[in-house]
C-alpha cells in the first residue's frame, strides 16, 4: 500500500454537515433534536465515554428513565445518529472539549445545535439557507409550511426527499423547529419566532474544529459559510473572531493573507 493511499485511510470522516454530497435523512420525523435526554446523558456520564459505554448506560443502567427495553434501544439509536455518542470520534472529542467549557444554557443549547447539524446534513442547509435570515431579523415567525417548502424545493438536488410520505415530510418541519426552540433559537409553542444568538466561544470553536478536521485552511476557514449557523455572513467571521480573541475566548490575529487562530484562549 503507498503511503499516500495509507493517508488517506486514516484521514477521519467528513462530518455530514460539511459534506456536499451528503443526503438528506428523516430522523427529525419520528423525534425531535432529544436536547433534553441528550444533557441529562451528558451531565451523568461525567466525562466523554465510548460508544459502548453510552449504550450500557442508556439501555443497561436506563439512565433516562425508559419503561421498556425497546424504548431504551431506541432512544440510544435516536441519540447516536443525532450526537454521535463516541468519545474515539474526532468529531465528539471536539464537541465534548466545548461542551466542558459552556458557561451557560445558551452557550450549552447553541453548542450542541452546531454538533447536529454537524451530523446532519438537512440540518444544515436549512441552518444556512432558510434559519440563519430569520435568525438575524428576529424575532421573525418559523412557520412549518415554510420549512416544509424548503424541503420540498431541495427534491432536485436531494432525490431522497421524494421518496419520503407526506407524513413523514411534515413530521420533519414540525419536530425541527421545536428542535430550534429547544436550543434556544426560537420560542413559542404552536407560533414560533426566532431568537438570535448571542456570540459565544464554544460553538464557534466547535465549528472551526470541525472544519479543520474537513481540511480547511484557515485562511478559507474565516470565510466559512458554516458560521451562519451561529447568524454569521461570512463577511462578519473576522470580526467575530477578533471580538472572541478581545473576551479570551480564543487566539485570534489576521493580517494579510496570515492568519494566527488558536482555541486554548484565557479561559
Amino acid at each position: 500500500m503507498s503511503a499516500r493511499a495509507h493517508k488517506n485511510e486514516a484521514k477521519p470522516p467528513l462530518p455530514m454537515g460539511l459534506d456536499p454530497a451528503a443526503p438528506y435523512y428523516s430522523r427529525l420525523s419520528a423525534r425531535s433534536a432529544l436536547y433534553t435526554d441528550l444533557c441529562l446523558l451528558l451531565n451523568g456520564a461525567g466525562g466523554a465515554r465510548q460508544a459502548l459505554d453510552f449504550r450500557e448506560m442508556i439501555i443497561e443502567q436506563n439512565c433516562l428513565a425508559r419503561s421498556s427495553e425497546s424504548a431504551r434501544r431506541k432512544m440510544w439509536k435516536e441519540l447516536r445518529g443525532r450526537y454521535v455518542l463516541d468519545a474515539s470520534s474526532p468529531l465528539f472529542a471536539a464537541f465534548w472539549s466545548e461542551w466542558k467549557r459552556c458557561e451557560s444554557e445558551p452557550e450549552r443549547g447553541l453548542t450542541a445545535y452546531c454538533l447536529l447539524a454537524l451530523q446532519d446534513k438537512l440540518v444544515t442547509d436549512l441552518g444556512l439557507d432558510f434559519l440563519c435570515p430569520r435568525l438575524r431579523r428576529a424575532p421573525a415567525e418559523l412557520r412549518v409550511d415554510d420549512v416544509l417548502g424548503f424541503i420540498k424545493a431541495s427534491a432536485p438536488a436531494h432525490p431522497e426527499v421524494s421518496a419520503w410520505s407526506d407524513k413523514t415530510t411534515t413530521a420533519v418541519a414540525q419536530k425541527y423547529g421545536a428542535s430550534i426552540r429547544d436550543f434556544g433559537l426560537a420560542r413559542g409553542t404552536i407560533r414560533k419566532t426566532t431568537v438570535r444568538p448571542a456570540l459565544y466561544g464554544a460553538p464557534t470553536r466547535l465549528l472551526i474544529r470541525a472544519l479543520r478536521l474537513a481540511g480547511i485552511r484557515d485562511l478559507d476557514l474565516v470565510r466559512a459559510p458554516i458560521f451562519k449557523l451561529l447568524a454569521l455572513e461570512p463577511g462578519e467571521v473576522i470580526d467575530a473572531l477578533g471580538e472572541l480573541s478581545r473576551q479570551g475566548a480564543l487566539c485570534f490575529r489576521m493580517q494579510g493573507d496570515i492568519v494566527e487562530l488558536t482555541l486554548g484562549g484565557s479561559r
